[in-house]
Order: structure tokens, then sequence, then C-alpha cells
């Protein structure tokens, strides 16, 4: 997804802000989608509530942060929706925005000093209400898949240093301490996804990656043997098997493996399902944002180590 004509491939963002499709079930049962629109007195214009990223924040945390600074209301991300990328008039610069689709999850609407009004409009009527054409192209991605999918995190282990340095079985070497860093950083942009239960290969490594995000939540980590390379090798059925098992929608599971495991049960997955997966490099602290409907995989985003604007869409 682009800005239309004014966006060149060519040339790089340096702006970057993050927004969200922000969603409800409408009030009195129907079972409706609601979508937020949020009127700025600034510009006087009706948009997708969105801002900039802070110093040092990803764009899955900005997201978060703007629609609750600039609405009141918690949310839930679900699937990437894309990005666009546009000129800033008067100014030598591009802003890219990158969009999740967003369940409400909590909070009340108060008027501040950048958003006074807040309208929820139904999906066939959402599209006349907004300024900008871009917004309405970020709509249509929303669009076309249903609102609500069932998540699943899917979490390569972070860096653990060299196997040959290490004294001992491979499967108690530990994170170094630049993954005990990417361990720290994945817990709040994984706990954005609603991330509410935690699963490891059992292999130090994994384990330890996802042992920040535990012990905020305060749960245990599940231990699943078929996700390292070897059991996954052994019994590759049975754990894809497992894997389908763990798509909940009732909650928000993070599943940690390795990087021979993982290629192997996106690609199986993806064919299954009829999708395409986005190049990846599957690096050492990335992760799967895998979504669900009915389920069927129908979108996997690649958030890469970094977490910073290393966004790949499906």
């Amino acid at each position: 997804m682009d800005g239309g004509p004014f966006w060149d491939p060519r040339v790089t963002a340096n702006i970057h802000a993050a927004g969200a499709v922000l969603w409800r079930r409408a009030p009195g049962g129907s079972g409706a989608v609601e979508i937020a629109v949020v009127h700025r007195p600034k510009y006087q214009d009706w948009s997708l509530p969105k801002g900039k990223l802070d110093p040092g924040e990803t764009p899955v945390l900005a997201g978060v942060r703007e629609v609750r600074e600039e609405t009141g209301l918690d949310c839930r991300l679900g699937r990437y929706l894309g990005h666009v990328t546009y000129p800033i008039p008067g100014h030598r610069k591009l802003k890219r925005v990158d969009y999740w689709s967003a369940e409400v999850s909590g909070g009340a609407f108060a008027a501040n000093s950048e958003v006074d009004l807040l309208k929820w409009y139904s999906l066939d009527r959402v599209m006349e209400q907004l300024s900008y054409p871009m917004d309405r192209q970020v709509l249509r991605a929303f669009a076309r898949l249903p609102a609500a999918t069932s998540t699943l995190l899917l979490v390569r282990h972070a860096k653990a240093g060299s196997r040959d340095r290490f004294n001992g079985p491979d499967d108690e070497r530990p994170l170094e301490r630049a993954g005990q860093g990417q361990a720290q950083s994945l817990a709040p942009n994984l706990l954005a996804f609603g991330a509410s239960e935690v699963y490891s290969a059992p292999p130090v490594r994994c384990v330890q990656t996802v042992a920040p995000l535990a012990e905020k939540l305060g749960v245990k980590i599940a231990v699943e043997p078929l996700f390292s390379e070897s059991g996954y090798a052994a019994a590759p059925d049975a754990a894809r098997e497992r894997a389908r098992e763990l798509v909940s929608d009732r909650a928000v599971r993070v599943l940690c493996s390795q990087g021979k495991v993982i290629p192997d049960l996106l690609n199986w997955w993806a064919d299954r399902d009829g999708i395409t997966l986005p190049s990846a490099r599957n690096r050492k602290g990335s992760a799967w944002v895998l979504s669900f409907a009915a389920g069927r995989l129908v979108a996997a985003d690649h958030l890469d180590r970094s977490l910073s604007d290393a966004i790949v869409k499906s």
C-alpha cells in the first residue's frame, strides 16, 4: 500500500507514524462492526487515529499509544493493514504511517488537545465520513477480511551467541546480553497484540526469550517439545497439528521456537490455507503475527528483530 501518486518507493520516509482502524461491536447486540473516526480541530478534518513515533518507540507501541491519547480508549492490535506514505506540505519531508486493525478493549472517550469529537460509523457509512483518500485506502484493506480474527504470535528465539563457544549441551545455551535486550523489547510489543499465554520449545534460549513476557503476565511458560528443531524434525505432522491447536478465539498465545522450525511450519500453513507469505529473513528475536478466521490462516505479518519499521504485509 502506498500514498498514491506522490509516493516513490525509492524515497525513504524521514517521519514515522502509526495508527489504527479502531473498531467495536455496535451497542444493542446486533454484532455489526463500527469504526471510530476522530475530528481534529487543528486541521478541521475527520480521520483515523494516528500520530508520530516517540524517539526509540516502535510503530506497534506508537499505534496503541496514539489510540489511547487521541481517543481515551485501550485497544488490542490485530492484522497489519499496510502503510501510507505522503509528503508533508511546505517541507521536503516524507511521512510514513503504519496501520493495524485494533479492537477496543476498554476506556472511554474524552475530548483532548488533539481530538474534540469521536464518532462511530458502520462499515457501509464510514468511507464518506473520512477527509482523506489514504484513510479510505486503509479502510478497504481492513474490510477485505473479517474484523474479528484469532491471533497466534510466533517468535524466533533471541541472540544466544555462537554454538562453538558454548561448553555444554546446545539446548542449555543461554541468551547473550544482546539477546536479553531483545527479549525485554519483545514483551511490550507482544502485549500490544493482547498476548495472554506463553509457550516455548525446550531449549533454554527459547524459554529465556519469552521469560520477560511471562513475568509481566504473571503466567508460567508451557514447554512444547514438538517445536524444538529435533522434536519438529522427528514428528512434523504432530507439530503442525499442535500448532493448529494453539490457535484460540479466547486467548492470544505466544509460541517461541527455532530457526529451522518456523519457515517450514509457516510454509506448510500458507500452502494449506492459500495465502502468500511476505519475504522475511526470520532473524533472531523477530516475530510473526498470524491471523485466523474460522480456523484458517488469513494473514501473516512479520515484525523484524529490530521491531522498528521493518514490517512486511502478506
